[in-house]
C-alpha cells in the first residue's frame, strides 16, 4: 500500500475532523468513536485496531486523536 486509504482531516475552527476513504467523506467526527463508527459502516469491523496504524489512517494536522477547534 503506497499511502493510508483513510484520512482523518485536520481539525475545523468549529471543532471536529472530517473523515475520508479512499478519497470518500465518511463524515465529520468530533471523537475517536465517530471515526471508528464511519469506518465500520465503510465495513472495516476491526476499526479501532487501524487508527495507530499509518499504514490504515493518516492523521492530517493536529495532533492524532485530538479533535477540538484548530
Amino acid at each position: 500500500m503506497t499511502s493510508a486509504p483513510i484520512v482523518v482531516h485536520p481539525p475545523l475552527g468549529t471543532g471536529g475532523r472530517r473523515v475520508a476513504a479512499r478519497g470518500r467523506i465518511l463524515g465529520l467526527a468530533h471523537n475517536d468513536a465517530d471515526v471508528v463508527e464511519f469506518l465500520r459502516r465503510a465495513g472495516l469491523e476491526d476499526a479501532e485496531m487501524l487508527l495507530d496504524d499509518p499504514a490504515w489512517v493518516k492523521w492530517r494536522g493536529g495532533r492524532a486523536h485530538y479533535y477540538e477547534a484548530a
